[in-house]
């Protein structure tokens, strides 16, 4: 059974990433891409599924258990687990070197003191855990072959390793000073060698190439640590090759133990990119935001009415949603989806993400290009014709459209955004219909999305219920943060949502999304909680909350979607970015309000 999900750290290479639990167990793999087949799926099963253990042996031949400690080496996405055992002293560091032709996932095993005995397990399990491949060994490798997938294990010599009931089984004996490398490389099946590499090198270069990238962090603030440990995060998530980022680097983890609430976050929702995006721009992060814009352009190209919330990470359009019924889940959390149906939904409130992301590059001095501009108008020729529809929201109900009152502000923030960039850049533009429209929009707001009896903002037109994404009528600018409406509004989001200290989405009992079932504290909303505390005034609580939410990262600085706070852990894919982009903003605007 797969570990906690806190249990596991991320390492990548800007193309793809891999989940390494505190047990030595590489989990979670899909290779080539972030979106491709996995090649290790134990974490939504068992080994059996998928997966690399590489620690001390134990008694019998088995495995040892967990790690003593580990940490990422420096300012970068190197991670190094250490085991302290009665015979000695080992590490391995895991990496995924920048890829050049394949993809290669590393672990050097390196002996501190003392003489340790040590054992592999390779399960390579291709397509979800559904192919056993046929395993070969060459003069150098072992390599696994199923339809169009191979992956060559360079072992290195005076390690004893063998094949048994679809395991590759590796053992050896480390002492002070010894460096037993393994290389793990992805390449098509058709292709019949496979390039070699130093693996000592490429440690050298992974952490020379993450701490020059780190070394831009413009943040100095009390919460560096966190906050710099985010942005590597993000930057993880970004698909080097086209500039796409994804929502998270896993699958249907669950937002609910046992539960339906189970999604593939492996792609590029414009919303959470564009978020993303904003994160790393305050960060100082500039070159990412001009490789996503470019990307952007190609993935919506054509009819503005055709666009999705999502899209693959080179673009892709289709993303059709299946259930793996033969896997049993991560602890019986049925069914296991890969693909996304949310590619046919109605979300009106990606195009103000999108249009407020061009508006933050532009103010970070991003030049606005003439293609850009023309892709920007005609987003809100097509938002001015439909902005006043219902939609699917920014949570992404499977139930019936609603009027929401985030996609409606959202709607706001894309026609003041758009005015504030024809100001500054002075490209023509249909101001006076812009205008008009921002004007509509907060009228319609105000007039609808408010409980007249109650003073405060709702999830959507009609309704009583609350939703934590109405927390943007402040961090938009859509209201002062003075007016009694929002005052209430965060106070009531604040008691109403509650879940431990933290707070929900919304009420899963309501029945808006159309799911059964609940589902955790989400932590984005907790960090946007924290953000309009410090808006209202109330700085002291607002801190508290941060520093709350920072210390529900696990030992690595990661944080999945969600928090339980009735059983301590983290639920839903991680890392998410969605957390840690609201970390980044949090702590930037606590920042300034102390300073």
């Amino acid at each position: 059974m797969a570990g906690r999900i806190e249990d596991y750290a991320l390492i990548g290479d800007l193309q793809t990433a891999a989940l390494v639990g505190r047990d030595g167990s590489v989990d979670w793999l899909c290779l080539p891409r972030f979106d491709s087949p996995s090649c290790f799926a134990g974490l939504l099963g068992d080994r059996q599924h998928g997966a690399w253990r590489l620690a001390p042996a134990a008694v019998g031949g088995s495995v040892a258990g967990e790690c003593t400690r580990r940490q990422y080496l420096g300012d970068s996405l190197v991670l190094e687990s250490i085991w302290a055992t009665p015979d000695g002293t080992v590490r391995v560091v895991d990496f995924m070197p920048h890829r050049e032709r394949v993809p290669q996932l590393v672990r050097i095993v390196e002996g501190v003191n003392g003489t340790v005995p040590m054992r592999g397990e390779l399960r390579l399990r291709f397509n979800y855990g559904r192919v056993h491949p046929w395993v070969r060994r060459t003069e150098h490798h072992r390599v696994a072959v199923a339809g169009p997938d191979s992956a060559w294990l360079r072992v290195p010599p005076g390690v004893h390793t063998y094949g048994q009931d679809g395991c590759t089984t590796s053992e050896f004996t480390v002492r002070a000073g010894d460096r037993v490398p393994f290389v793990l490389t992805w390449q098509p099946s058709h292709l019949h060698s496979t390039p070699r590499s130093d693996p000592v090198q490429s440690l050298a270069g992974t952490l020379d190439g993450w701490e020059h990238w780190a070394a831009g962090c413009r943040y100095r603030g009390e919460w560096h640590r966190a906050v710099l440990r985010s942005l590597i995060t993000l930057k993880a998530l970004a698909y080097e090759p086209t500039g796409g980022i994804v929502a998270a680097p896993t699958a249907s983890l669950p937002e609910d133990i046992g539960g339906i609430r189970n999604w593939d976050y492996r792609y590029c929702w414009l919303r959470d990119s564009s978020m993303t995006l904003s994160a790393l721009l305050r960060g100082g992060f500039r070159e990412e935001a001009s490789a996503w814009r470019k990307w952007l352009l190609r993935a919506i190209a054509g009819d503005p009415g055709d666009l999705q919330a999502v899209y693959g990470v080179a673009g892709e359009r289709g993303l059709p949603e299946i259930e793996a019924d033969w896997l049993p889940g991560y602890d019986g959390s049925v069914p296991v989806r890969f693909g996304n149906v949310a590619v046919r939904q109605l979300q009106l409130d990606v195009y103000g993400e999108v249009v407020d992301t061009m508006h933050l590059a532009l103010q970070a001095g991003i030049p606005m290009e003439r293609q850009v501009w023309s892709l920007l108008r005609t987003l809100m020729a097509f938002l001015e014709k439909h902005w006043a529809e219902p939609d699917e929201g920014l949570w992404e109900v499977r139930g019936a459209r609603r009027h929401f009152v985030h996609s409606k502000v959202m709607a706001w923030v894309a026609a003041d955004r758009a005015l504030k960039m024809a100001e500054l850049t002075g490209l023509p533009a249909p101001v006076d219909r812009w205008r008009e429209m921002r004007d509509a929009v907060h009228a319609d707001v105000c007039e609808n999305g408010v409980d007249r009896r109650r003073g405060l903002f709702v999830q959507d037109y009609g309704s009583s219920e609350l939703d934590a994404a109405s927390l943007f009528v402040v961090k938009s600018g859509f209201l002062s943060p003075d007016d009694p409406r929002v005052t209430r509004t965060v106070e009531a989001v604040r008691t109403e949502l509650d879940h431990g200290g933290l707070i929900r989405r919304y009420s899963t009992s309501s029945g808006t999304d159309g799911l059964p079932g609940s589902e955790g504290a989400f932590l984005a909303c907790s960090f946007w909680l924290a953000d309009a505390l410090g808006a209202i005034g109330r700085a002291a609580e607002a801190r508290e909350l941060f520093v709350r939410l920072v210390s529900l990262g696990n030992d690595v600085g990661l944080l999945a979607e969600e928090w339980d706070p009735l059983e301590g852990r983290q639920l839903g894919n991680m890392p998410q970015a969605f957390s840690h982009v609201a970390l980044v903003n949090s702590a930037f605007e606590l920042s300034a309000a102390a300073a």
